[in-house]
């Protein structure tokens, strides 16, 4: 499944500056749920999708090292503008859900993204 199907599964909002979420054509190979960047930066794999409540700009980084296939901020929660400015440069499809981590995380599984 592409990042741009999966937007429109679960009604994501694209927040990412300059990015397009029908131009979005990144195979996702799965998800991971965590706060704890060190946790993902150690566990999570490319091409995954990271379900996270955190916003602030240490999220992009860790996206754009870890090569994420797109991130979703959970809970309502609003990134940061700096965090945002960061994803924009590089090219991280940041989405946020007004859905709980438990709740996004589940529709990820029903739609058959695993581990």
């Amino acid at each position: 499944m592409q990042v741009k199907e999966l937007t429109k599964k679960l009604e994501l909002t694209l927040v990412t500056p300059g990015l397009k979420a029908e131009e979005l054509t990144a195979e996702v190979a799965g998800g991971y749920v965590s706060d704890l960047l060190s946790n993902v930066m150690g566990q999570a794999r490319p091409g995954q999708v990271w379900v996270t409540m955190q916003g602030h700009q240490n999220v992009a980084a860790v996206a754009a090292l870890i090569g994420l296939a797109a991130v979703i901020v959970a809970g309502g929660a609003k990134p940061a503008p700096d965090t945002l400015e960061r994803a924009a440069a590089n090219d991280v499809a940041v989405f946020t859900t007004p859905l709980s981590a438990f709740a996004a995380a589940g529709k990820l599984y029903a739609l058959g993204l695993r581990d």
